[in-house]
């Protein structure tokens, strides 16, 4: 049961209905979030950031890496083993998986690699320049061009 109603939210704002439903999506989420690959997330510099799944026992061409409507997707499908194996203990997990993150605004990957069982995934912030801070000079207003008036002597009416 969710405590929560989001629908004043709604009719107050415009433009924040992904804030919403990212609120929304992580109060309605399941309790058992899967667990498998583990996985972290760090931040590498003011606006990069690195995603490293363990993906120990993939090779590059099982797993796939996809942005698709405003969330990065890993997904992993093992090929079949065709040679008979027989394992006394079978440790490392091999299951295909898929592992969705939400992405922000203006958040883009710039690149994958996979080395040493991890995939690491690289992004960027990328904020474009219209929503950049950026400083308003004030102006004097420009001098308006007044004809001069002539002065009149005053008549002085005496009694």
């Amino acid at each position: 049961m969710r405590g929560f109603d989001f629908a004043p939210l709604y009719r107050a704002t415009v433009g924040f209905d992904r804030i919403a439903d990212l609120m929304d999506r992580a109060l309605t989420a399941d309790v058992a979030q899967p667990t498998y690959p583990p996985y972290n997330i760090e931040k590498t510099a003011e606006d990069a950031y690195r995603i490293s799944i363990a993906v120990a026992g993939f090779t590059p061409e099982e797993l796939s890496v996809e942005v698709k409507e405003g969330a990065l997707i890993v997904a992993a499908r093992k090929a079949p083993d065709t040679a008979e194996k027989t394992y006394l203990h079978r440790g490392i997990a091999t299951r295909a998986f898929e592992r969705r993150f939400a992405l922000a605004d203006h958040v883009r990957v710039t690149g994958a690699t996979h080395e040493h069982g991890m995939l690491h995934i690289d992004l960027m912030r990328e904020v474009p320049e219209a929503m950049k801070p950026r400083r308003i000079e004030i102006g004097r207003p420009a001098k308006a061009e007044t004809p001069a008036i002539e002065a009149k002597p005053v008549e002085t009416v005496q009694a």
